[in-house]
Parts: C-alpha cells; structure tokens; sequence
C-alpha cells in the first residue's frame, strides 16, 4: 500500500482528494492536515510515502513545511507533491529548489491525480522534463544561490557531470543511456551518485542545480564528454 498524507487548508478539496485515495486499490490515506504545522507533525508521526500539499497554507507555508518534513524524515523520505493553481509560480520554483518532487494544478482531472501519486510513488518524475526546464528556465536567472551549495560541482567526476548535465536538459534515464551509450542502469547509478554527492531530494531538484551552478544555461547546450 502507497499511504498517502494530504495536507490543504480548504475542507473541500482536502476532503474530496482523501476520498479518491480511499476509493482505489493500492492507496491508504495516512493523515489530513489543514496547515503546514499539522503537516510536519503527522508526518513525522505516519511516515507517509508520498505528499499531496498545497503550496499557499496559512501560517507555516507549504515549501517551510516541506523542508521540515524532508529534513526531519529518515531514509526513504517521503515524496512530496505541491498542490497549485499557476504551473508558473515562483513558489512552485522555490519548491523545487527545496526538495518538492514535482507538482500538481489543483484542476488536475482525478483519474489524473491517481495516476501522479503512483507513478511519484514509484520514483518516477511527476511531470513532463519539458514543464519542469520551463519553470526553471523563466526563474533560474531571478535566483538567489542555493544555500550552502558550492558555486562549483567540484565533488561531481566528469561522467556524474554529463549526466547531470542531461537531467538539466530534461532527458529521461533511457535518453541519456541512448545520449552517452551506455546502459540505463549505468544512468541511474550515476544519478544516484549525483542526487547523494549534492544531497538532492528529488530529479526536479537536480534540474534546478544544473540551471543554478551554470551546467546547462538559458537556451544554451554543452556536448557531453567521451568516458
């Protein structure tokens, strides 16, 4: 079973996406929470797997209570989803540069919905590589660094760079396989070896650090390089 914590201050849709989750098989709703100090506390209490948060709450904001929810989880961590109306949305940006798994518009149809929280359930990306370039893209250059990230990948080896590279570029494991021909096993090593190095949370994250540390740039590319 995929428990699954639902965290939004309007009753409605808080109560309406708690009732899909208990109306399909494979998923169990671990808690509901109305603000983001509700959040954190439930899910250090029920460990859910994945998140479904409004990225607005009252009080503690959705993206404080994803860092705190992130921070405090032992290994896996939860995923964590954020609920908004503009797929635009500076807040959706900073959410990503915070760990937040992908997101989700809050019109979003319920077979929709179902389908998100399996697939992010199962290490998947949520959402198409192309938004995610282009909500990093229209935000990345208006950034302020990361904190306490180095202004170098220094740590990455020259291989672990060019994968990253090609994450920033929105490829999938199987198209940087085919890109650097090599297996896609090869690939998830070495984004795994990535995401630990650079103590990612989620592969929206490393789209965002390959934009921020001047890997990939705003309408510009960089061949890989040879093993």
């Amino acid at each position: 079973m995929t428990s699954v914590l639902i965290v939004d201050d309007q009753v409605l849709i808080r109560a309406g996406i708690a009732a899909l989750v208990r109306a399909t098989d494979g998923l169990e709703v671990a808690g509901e929470a109305a603000t983001g100090e509700e959040a954190v506390d439930l899910a250090a209490g029920c460990a859910p797997d994945v998140v479904l948060m409004d990225i607005r709450l009252p009080g503690m904001s959705g993206i404080a209570a994803l860092e705190r929810i992130l921070a405090a989880a032992p290994q896996p961590k939860p995923r964590v989803v954020m609920l908004t109306v503009y797929d635009l949305d500076q807040y959706v940006y900073a959410a990503l540069r915070a760990g937040a798994s992908g997101f989700l518009l809050k019109d979003t149809p319920p077979e929709r919905l179902l389908a998100a929280v399996r697939q992010i359930a199962d290490g998947e990306m949520l959402f198409a590589p192309t938004v995610t370039r282009r909500l990093v893209e229209t935000f990345a250059r208006q950034a302020e660094p990361l904190v306490g990230r180095p202004d170098t990948l220094h740590g990455l080896t020259a291989r672990e760079r060019d994968v990253l590279h090609l994450v920033g570029r929105g490829l999938t494991n199987d198209q940087i396989a085919e890109s650097l021909v090599v297996s896609t096993a090869t690939v998830k090593t070495h984004v795994n070896r990535v995401m630990s190095k650079l103590a990612l949370s989620s592969r929206a994250q490393a789209v965002v650090v390959a934009y921020e540390s001047g890997l990939v740039t705003v309408g510009g590319d960089r061949r890989p390089t040879a093993d």
